[in-house]
């Protein structure tokens, strides 16, 4: 792997930023770049970096694609807003659920869903605004978990060899490549984001796909966004540097009314790690698990169970696909 890791104790925040906006600004020239906001730590990063770059010439839009969790496309774009950042909202529901039908496998979810933001969605957003350049969060462990095969993250292309040019029609600039969250963190409290961006958990780049085990369909993945927000209502007075809600596949066997149901699982998982490539799961109070469990019941439409996810990374890996 060519990308060499810029660790936290070694991290400069105000050099780095200059030295990155410097870069952007000399990549694109006189140029206009776009970028694609999530709300994440990552993006809401590169954002700011580009936005200090070049001004009025990013174009960052936010891409709905269906598959965030609840609310989160306009508080996002509102929040930028109030920063003095233009974000364009995209509707592409339609487009990535037509893309996810009928697939399970995790590799070919993300495939999908990588084909549909940069092929179709971005691809189109490129060409109406005449840039040639394309601002990533892509952070080192990314690169780090693909390059090693543990887990395809949507987001790497060149680093599997894929010339972006040739394909999209773009060229991506990878502003946080070097990077890992801690650092990134650093970065976005230098920049001046509110810490509820700067500090907030990490958020798959498929989103809630990556937390549903089969098919994500819309169905699917608007039974796992209420049991997300239960989740991070219920777990936002542990500890922890990342809690989340995962919804199985295989029908179980439950009891409501009196009568046998066959329902919906729901698996909680909740993580202690300092760096992403190691974690230990957070020992949650058992009433804090005991109620959880009474609300996804009861609340979530069609569950009758909810287990508690107790293995290491490694063997288990923070996301369950």
């Amino acid at each position: 792997m060519d990308v060499q890791e810029l660790k936290l104790q070694e991290l400069n925040e105000e050099a780095f930023i200059r030295e990155q906006t410097a870069d952007i600004a000399q990549a694109v020239g006189d140029g206009v770049a776009v970028n694609a906001l999530s709300g994440g730590v990552d993006s809401s990063v590169v954002t700011l970096l580009g936005h200090q770059a070049l001004g009025e010439r990013l174009k960052t839009y936010f891409v709905d694609n269906g598959i965030m969790r609840e609310g989160e496309p306009q508080r996002v774009v509102e929040l930028f807003r109030e920063k003095n950042v233009p974000v364009e909202l995209i509707d592409a529901r339609d487009e990535f659920f037509d893309a996810l039908k009928g697939i399970e496998d995790p590799e070919e979810k993300r495939q999908a869903i990588t084909d549909t933001f940069y092929k179709s969605v971005f691809s189109r957003l490129v060409k109406q605004s005449g840039a040639r350049h394309l601002l990533q969060g892509t952070i080192f462990t990314d690169v780090e978990e693909t390059v090693a095969g543990i887990k395809r993250q949507h987001n790497i292309l060149a680093q599997l060899g894929i010339d972006t040019e040739q394909a999209y029609g773009y060229s991506v600039l990878e502003p946080l490549i070097r990077l890992r969250k801690p650092a990134v963190r650093a970065v976005g409290k230098a920049l001046g984001l509110p810490e509820e961006v700067y500090n907030r958990p990490p958020f798959p780049g498929p989103a809630l796909t990556a937390r549903v085990v089969g098919e994500a369909t819309r169905e699917r993945i608007e039974l796992v966004r209420k049991a997300t927000v239960i989740t991070e209502k219920e777990l936002a007075g542990v500890k922890a540097f990342q809690c989340m809600a995962i919804l199985h596949q295989d029908r179980v066997t439950g009891i409501r009314d009196g009568k046998r149901e066959f329902g919906n699982q729901i698996e909680i998982r909740c993580w202690n790690t300092k760096d992403a490539v190691t974690a230990t799961p957070v020992r949650v109070p058992w009433e804090t698990l005991e109620k959880l469990a009474a609300r996804l019941t009861t609340e979530v439409p069609g569950v009758v169970s909810v287990t508690y996810h107790i293995a290491t990374k490694p063997p288990s890996t923070m996301e369950v696909v």
